[in-house]
Parts: structure tokens; sequence; C-alpha cells
């Protein structure tokens, strides 16, 4: 270990203090200068670039990546000083979920030392975006059922096929894409999982209106891409191995317990924050009424419950006294939570809920918020998913009947 690696957590803490009052804007107020882009997808995107750039110019980018690959290599204690220290400031926070959290930690974990010295430093420099082809259409939660083919050409795959549910694929630079080498052995076996540049021919991004009015998930259509075999990340035909490890990172990134977020939590920066619903309590007359308090204080519960129980799941596995699967604990309660604030926030508002986001900055978008209040409990696993673990895995209940267990994928049945 280096001095610098050795610097104390409230040093660090202190310069980042400075640091941040001297080159980042508040939120508040880049909100404000904003609000005109706020719907132009790729401005918000260049905007996070920019942002991480000045990150790692400023010498706060990758806190707890290795140094080998353009981190600061520091700990967790010290990404937690800076991620209080950041709050209220305009972070690139876009990029925690998939770019850092999950797709650099898996490459972290699992990809070659090229790759790793490559494309995770190329992220913390702000310059690669990466993002996740994993589900298709037809293999939702049974992810070892997808049918996107990798064909061995020498010293390449021919990728074909068709990825579904990838958020912000359109602003993507390099995709984590799972594919099927070999369809003669069981669904799980015949996986590889590769790295795939997604602005080239052969990949067309169609960006997936929702009922909210965004066009964050996208479908992929993937023909013909031809992929170096060095691109493949883990082992051929071991893809289930790295996208195991992928769903691990995945479910901390949602419930809190990745050490790779750098600022606020996505999901609870797309959400009402308590502060911001007492005000908008006093906007809707309500500041007195004893059952908008009662409401307002559960909020605050559930934050708070969500932060001890992410310290503690994420000690626990730390520690080895909680194996990986127990992430899911974190990533059920995040589900539910975020989809109880969503409700939470809207019988504050009442009727006001329908003049959010035209109305201002004073009156959150809840009512907005409210119809997609459900992609919380699908995005990064649904908690369907998190139960079934829960039990299977941490509980030790029997496993589900799988019918195409121990068969060839080529000989499973599908379909009438």
């Amino acid at each position: 270990m280096t001095a610098a690696v050795l610097e104390s957590v409230e040093s660090f803490r202190q310069r980042a203090r400075e640091w941040l009052a001297a080159n980042l804007t508040p939120e508040a107020e880049a909100r404000g200068h904003r609000a005109g882009a706020a719907g132009r997808d790729e401005g918000v995107w260049q905007r996070a670039r920019e942002l991480q750039a000045t990150l790692h110019a400023g010498g706060f980018a990758g806190i707890t990546f290795p140094r080998e690959y353009g981190g600061l290599g520091l700990t967790l204690a010290h990404q937690r000083a800076f991620n209080a220290e950041a709050a209220g400031y305009e972070l690139p926070v876009l990029l925690n979920i998939p770019t850092f959290a999950i797709c650099c930690a898996t490459l972290l974990d699992m990809a070659s030392e090229e790759i790793k010295r490559e494309h995770i430093a190329a992220a913390i420099r702000g310059e690669e975006i990466f993002v996740q082809f994993l589900s298709e259409p037809g293999s939702g939660s049974d992810l070892a059922s997808v049918k996107t083919r990798a064909d061995r050409r020498r010293d390449s795959f021919i990728l074909s096929g068709t990825k579904i549910w990838s958020s912000a694929a359109y602003a993507a630079d390099y995709a984590l894409c799972l594919a099927r080498t070999n369809w003669d052995v069981p669904k799980h076996e015949g996986l590889t999982m590769f790295l795939v540049k997604v602005r080239q021919p052969g990949v067309e991004v169609r960006q997936i209106r929702q009922v909210d009015g965004s066009s964050e998930f996208c479908q992929e259509f993937i023909d013909g891409v031809e992929v170096p075999a060095s691109n493949v990340v883990g082992e051929v035909n071991g893809g289930w191995t790295v996208a195991s490890r992928q769903l691990f990172h995945e479910r901390s990134a949602m419930g809190g317990t990745s050490p790779f977020i750098s600022g606020r939590h996505p999901s609870k920066g797309r959400m009402t924050s308590a502060h911001e619903l007492a005000g908008l309590a006093r906007s809707a007359g309500r500041a007195a009424d004893p059952a908008a308090r009662e409401l307002i204080a559960e909020y605050h519960s559930l934050d708070r419950i969500e932060t001890w129980l992410a310290d503690r799941v994420g000690t626990a596995i730390r520690s080895g006294a909680l194996p990986p699967a127990a992430s899911s604990l974190t990533r059920l309660f995040s589900g539910e939570a975020i989809t109880r604030r969503a409700e939470i926030a809207l019988e504050v508002a009442g009727p006001l809920a329908a003049m959010s986001g035209p109305a201002g900055p004073a009156v959150p978008p809840v009512g907005v918020r409210f119809i997609a209040r459900q992609g919380g409990s699908l995005g990064g696993g649904s908690t369907e998913m998190a139960r079934n673990i829960i039990s299977e895995r941490l509980l030790a209940m029997p496993r589900e009947h799988a019918a195409d267990k121990g068969v060839p994928f080529s000989q499973v049945k599908r379909g009438r």
C-alpha cells in the first residue's frame, strides 16, 4: 500500500469538501440552468460524461477501484465520506448504474487484464459508458434461456439475436452481452459473456416509450456482429458464472450495498426526498395535518431502514458472515420501498399531484413518479426473483421444479 492509500478518511473528507465547493455546481442551481434540456437524453448523458471527467481531473473518480485500473484504490469508508460531502452537488449519478456498480464491477472480477486496464480506466475518465445486454423477449426472469447466438469463426464470434429492457443503451459505448455458444448442453453450460461495441453496423437500438412518457429502456437487434475472441469476458461456455457475478453486483447496486456508487443512490435521486415531501405538504396546505405528518414520518423511516439494512447486509457479505445471495435482501427491500415512497408522495400531494412537473420545481413530479412506480420492482431483477433467491439460497427451502434441468438446450421444448 502506498502513502496515498493510507490517507485518513477525515483528511480525504476535508479535501473533498474544499474541492467540491470550488469545482462543482449545487444541484438545485444546475437543475434550474438546465431545466430546458432535461428532456433531451443525449444532453443529459453528455453532461454526465463531462462531470465524470471533472471528477477524474480533480482526483475523486473511481474511489474504490484499484489504482492499476484507473481508480484511487481507497476504501468504502472513503467513498462514504465523499458521498456525504457531495450531497447537494451536481454529480454524474447516471453513470453509477449500470456503468460502475454493475458492468465495471463485473469486469473487475471476471475480465482479462487487458480489458480491465483499458475499459475500467476509460469509464473512470468519463470516456466510456456501459450497458447490459441480458434479457430477451421470451427470456426474462429465466436468463439462462437466452437465444442470442454466437458462432465461432476463427479468432472471432458472430453474434445474432435481440435483447430488451436495456437501460439507456442509446447512450452506451459498450455492452456486456450474454449469448449462446453451445446448444447441445444444458442451458446454463452453453453461455458466453462478450464485451460488445454498441455503436457499430449490425447493432440497432430502439428506445421503448414507457407509461410515464420516458424512453430509458431499449430493445437491441444484433445482426451478424463480429466480436473478437479477446472480448470474451471469463471463459467460453463459462458465461453463466460471469452472469451470476453480474447479477450479484446488480442486486447490490439496487439494494444500496455496492461500494462503487459515488454520490446519491440513483433510485433515491429519482424519488421525492423526505425534505421535499415536507415542502410538498406545505404547498398542499397539509403541513399541520396529522395524517400527512405520519406519512412523512413513514417515508423518513423507510429511508433510514433502507440505509441501515444496506450497511448491515453489505458488511456481512464482505466479512463472509452472509453469502453473496444475501444481496437479494436489500434488493427486495429497495424495490418495495421505491413503490411505497411513490404512493406516500401521491397521498401527501393529493390533487396537487395532477399539477406536478409543469407547475415548476416547487411541485415535484410525484404524479409521474407514481405512474412509473412499479419499475422499482423490476429493474435489477424482479422482487419476485429476489424472494425466490432468499427462500432457496438463504432459507434452504426446496427449489422450484425445472422441466429443462439437465436437458440439452437444443432439445428443450418451446411454445406449442
